[in-house]
């Protein structure tokens, strides 16, 4: 099926549902069972049985089915947020004395679970150029056990080389895992690629109406029950109504990212003409230094995407982003409302420091028409350059 259509009938088909369009959710804590037996075999098969509410519901279910087809994996894992798919894939995957290496553009919390708890734990984590590519190589140790990428990173959109990195990553025995939020699993196909394990927060795109918290890991089945285990050993549950909440976006995702793709590439091209603007941070801009390899492996391009201005004060550009009226400040991505962000201070590098002379803003352009919000930027600059002259 093509993608759209697989998006609007995944995850329908259990006996549970009886033909339902919407699977019906199952607020569900306690299962009973009619006799020991019963209880037992249930309770031995955590993989796939329901015997209590946090090991899954059909709910659940329906939405980790759907996933695992719209991202072309083989099973999925639900968990409570984005950083808990990447929790869970870090330590199901590793033990103390074991080396991990780590894009160096990698969302802040990620590095944070790696310096706070991995390291801790006693994991070795080392980080590498996100333009590494091939040359990843001799930065593989004997007990190198996984690679964790993502592209473009989301908050300085560098696109990773992911074919030529997990080429020698499986050549070195080690697995490729990568978060893959940011092009959804409409615009992207993991496992083609040679990732091994797709991470979504799928509080983003897949919910898309910034109402849920929810994660989601999808990989091949000889690699589901490590992943699952763990989860279920961490004590992580998804709410009916999270994973309901998820179905319900898988719906319109398609449409959804069309739109988004357009509407951010019409914001970012206006913005590259700015006299206020160095350079916009967009893979899907021809001129982008990413766009080959973006080009070559995705097959679109979502609404996230970095500004870094000229060399303005900061009190200027803290004037000019609380001037905007329908680009909203918030720390989230991927719902139909726009945000903004400055993004300068989140910024931190291991292999290459940052260097940007200007601000550096990151936007979530929604599902607004784009000459409305290219109005409302456009108000922004006249604040932040009556702010210096």
């Amino acid at each position: 099926m093509k993608k759209d259509t697989l998006l609007t009938h995944a995850g329908r088909t259990s006996p549970y549902f009886s033909g339902s369009v919407n699977p019906p959710v199952y607020h569900v804590s306690t299962v009973t069972f009619p006799t020991m037996a019963a209880m037992a075999d249930a309770q031995g098969d955590h993989l796939n049985s329901f015997y209590y509410g946090r090991i899954g519901t059909p709910t659940t279910m329906a939405f980790e089915e759907a996933v695992a087809a719209a991202e072309g994996g083989e099973r999925t894992i639900a968990l409570p947020s984005g950083l808990a798919a990447i929790a869970a894939t870090l330590t199901a995957f590793t033990a103390p004395g074991d080396h991990i290496l780590v894009s160096d553009g990698v969302y802040g919390p990620t590095r944070t679970f790696c310096q706070d708890i991995l390291k801790k734990n006693g994991v070795a984590v080392e980080y590498f150029h996100p333009l590494a590519g091939e040359n990843i190589a001799p930065l593989f140790k004997p007990n190198t056990r996984l690679v964790f990428c993502e592209s473009p990173g989301s908050l300085t959109f560098e696109m990773q080389d992911i074919p030529a990195i997990a080429a020698v990553a499986h050549a070195k025995g080690a697995l490729v895992a990568a978060d893959c939020t940011w092009a959804s699993p409409v615009f992207f196909r993991p496992f083609e690629k040679g990732i091994d394990i797709s991470i979504q927060a799928a509080t983003k795109y897949i919910v898309g109406h910034s109402d849920a918290m929810l994660g989601t890991v999808t990989t091949s089945a000889e690699l589901y029950p490590q992943i699952k285990t763990t989860a279920v050993k961490y004590g992580y549950s998804v709410g009916a109504e999270e994973a309901y909440l998820g179905l319900r976006g898988l719906r319109s995702l398609g449409a959804r990212m069309k739109q988004h793709q357009e509407n951010g590439l019409a914001v970012a091209r206006w913005l590259q003409g700015r006299p206020e603007v160095a350079h916009v941070l967009h893979p899907g801009l021809p001129d982008d230094p990413g766009h080959p390899v973006f080009a070559r492996d995705f097959l679109g391009a979502s609404s996230l995407f970095g500004v870094i201005l000229e060399p303005y004060p900061e009190e200027a550009m803290v004037q000019m982003i609380d001037s905007l009226k329908l680009f909203s400040l918030g720390f989230s991505w991927g719902g139909f409302e726009s945000l903004i962000m400055y993004t300068t201070p989140g910024i931190v590098r291991t292999t290459v420091l940052w260097n940007a002379d200007g601000p550096t803003l990151r936007l979530h352009v929604g599902l607004e028409d784009p000459e409305d919000l290219i109005a409302d930027l456009e108000a922004g600059f006249e604040r932040l350059n009556a702010f210096i002259y």
